[in-house]
């Protein structure tokens, strides 16, 4: 009897052994398995900032609209009629339709109203897959229809720490009349009405041609002398960070 439960007991912890080895192989392989996969290394971004100078008197702007665009994109063309997105930024300094057209990757707004004077910056974090063209855009908000800004320029080719510094006239976009009139500025000179959807004047964007003002002889103009602007009126830099 004591020699056949000798042989037992070894069989029995042979089995447990065997068995032990088992799991604790199974044990391995399930570690091995819920391990995390190693995450890819991140993607280097190109970044940029872009600044804007108010060099005007008494001319707030409207938030800077800068938009990130496929290089064939134009913001506006000088001699053609606005689009519907320019007509309402050049009239109220909404820039929210910008983000609609066909060939904007990205519509990025300024803080709020840039004053005589002032600067502000916004910086761009791209990826190489991103970099093309941006535009700029912003309204003379005292005024009925003035607007500045940079139309469709590369970041393709600007080098690390390099600048480029562009100088803008004011533009008129051509979609309303420069009557000056009570209650067709949206700017603190008057307080009046936005867009219009109505075109009352030559539809097309050209050079404006400067308020008159009821200094200058203008008898219904809400403006004084202090509201009129020589060119330029912006003055915008972009810097490639890295």
């Amino acid at each position: 009897m004591s020699i056949i439960k000798k042989i037992t007991h070894k069989r029995l912890t042979a089995s447990m052994v065997i068995a032990t080895l088992f799991t604790l192989s199974a044990c391995s392989d399930n570690d091995n398995d819920s391990m995390d996969a190693p995450e890819p290394p991140p993607v280097p971004t190109q970044d940029y900032r872009v600044t804007v100078t108010n060099l005007t008197a008494n001319q707030p702007m409207s938030p800077i609209a800068l938009i990130r665009h496929q290089a064939d994109m134009t913001a506006w063309q000088t001699g053609g009629a606005a689009s519907l997105p320019l007509e309402t930024l050049a009239e109220s300094g909404d820039s929210s339709g910008f983000a609609d057209i066909e060939g904007v990757d990205a519509l990025i707004k300024g803080q709020g109203i840039l004053a005589p004077g002032m600067k502000e910056s916004i910086e761009l974090k791209l990826s190489p897959d991103e970099v093309a063209s941006i535009s700029v855009l912003t309204m003379l908000v005292n005024t009925n229809d003035a607007f500045a800004g940079l139309n469709s320029v590369s970041l393709v080719d600007l080098a690390i720490n390099a600048t480029v510094t562009f100088n803008s006239i004011a533009y008129d976009a051509g979609t309303e009349a420069n009557s000056e009139a009570k209650g067709t500025i949206p700017g603190p000179a008057d307080g009046g009405e936005g867009f219009n959807a109505t075109r009352d004047d030559v539809d097309r964007v050209h050079a404006h041609p400067g308020v008159i003002s009821a200094d200058d002889g203008l008898a219904n103009s809400v403006l004084s002398a202090s509201h009129r602007f020589d060119n330029p009126v912006l003055t915008i830099s972009i810097k490639r960070l890295r």
